[in-house]
């Protein structure tokens, strides 16, 4: 193993993807299983994101399914990749988290984005616009105030105030500023715009201002990684995902990951399938050795410190499978 790689912390976030001919239900459940997996592999970290009106993920209240699979584990650091801000008041968020750290003290972690829904539809449900993104910078300073007990308003976040749960900014662009100038740690992804991602990381330690919860830059990449037998095995872990993905593109709506066979079979329109194609390139997949090359010069041109990996499928097993060699590669 490189040295490189040796020294990197390696984690993981589940979005409880939805599959064709299996209930939402399901994935929350299965994204529970992977963190018991994820925890017997070695990963540092286990994190579950947010989303609301998305047909093909179930994972839409982080804090309750950090819960679960906190207790579900004994381990591994249980966090959230993230907790969207702006759909939220910081006062409660604090105290959600306050709680999660209460019950598993020194196992916690507070992932913070700033998205304000996927549509139009979804953002008038949670009650915002677009605009509210641009408040996350106050947000954040906010929200962390609550657990320093520093609210001008007198009032005091039970249990949070006096509690450390480490904070971590979801980041492109203006979110890494946000980050760097609160002087929080930075997730940044996805891997297929390495330059995109290189500039986000270069903004943010040229901007890093060291402050009480980190004393110098911490970079988290994030992005998909499929580890199979073969790179053609390792290609149709990507193909669901890809799908998906262009499905939404072109009619509005991100649906239940179909099994691989299906999608392979389909006669797609031009547009679908330059959507389809750029959804399966860029990602790191293949062979153990092939991934090993590729996660040492994604470290290497980053000098992140983490690599979170959301890779999502509709065959659970090989999902599994992808997870245990790509532990073999970071955690011999």
């Amino acid at each position: 193993m490189s040295s490189v790689i040796e020294s990197a912390r390696f984690s993981v976030l589940d979005r409880s993807r939805v599959r064709e001919g299996h209930p939402a239900g399901a994935a929350l459940r299965d994204t529970v299983a992977l963190a018991r997996e994820a925890e017997s592999l070695g990963f540092d970290r286990f994190w579950v994101s947010e989303h609301h009106g998305v047909p093909g993920v179930a994972g839409s209240a982080p804090t309750v399914l950090a819960a679960a699979v906190a207790a579900a584990t004994t381990t591994i650091r249980v966090g959230t990749g993230g907790v969207m801000l702006p759909n939220h008041r910081p006062l409660v968020v604090a105290e959600q988290f306050g709680v999660l750290e209460s019950l598993f003290p020194g196992r916690i972690d507070m992932g913070l984005g700033r998205s304000v829904g996927f549509t139009d539809g979804v953002r008038r449900a949670l009650g915002h616009g677009k605009e509210d993104a641009e408040d996350f910078a106050a947000q954040l300073r906010e929200l962390l105030g609550w657990f320093s007990g520093t609210s001008p308003t007198g009032v005091h976040a039970r249990p949070s105030e006096g509690l450390s749960v480490p904070p971590f900014v979801l980041a492109m662009g203006e979110g890494a500023r946000i980050a760097a100038e609160a002087g929080l740690p930075m997730v940044v992804g996805d891997l297929r715009d390495r330059e995109r991602m290189r500039r986000a990381t270069d903004l943010y330690r040229a901007r890093f201002r060291p402050s009480p919860w980190a004393s110098e830059p911490y970079v988290v990449v994030s992005g998909t990684v499929a580890v199979a037998g073969t790179p053609e095995e390792a290609r149709r872990l990507l193909v669901p995902e890809a799908w998906s993905m262009a499905h939404s593109r072109t009619h509005g709506v991100f649906p239940p990951l179909p099994p691989a066979e299906r999608v392979e079979a389909l006669t797609m329109t031009a547009k679908e399938r330059d959507l389809y194609e750029a959804g399966l390139a860029g990602h790191i997949a293949g062979t153990e050795e092939q991934v090993a090359g590729q996660l040492e010069t994604v470290l290497k041109e980053t000098g992140a410190q983490e690599v979170l990996v959301t890779t999502s499928t509709h065959d659970r097993r090989a999902l599994l499978d992808s997870y245990r060699r790509l532990a073999r590669i970071v955690r011999p």
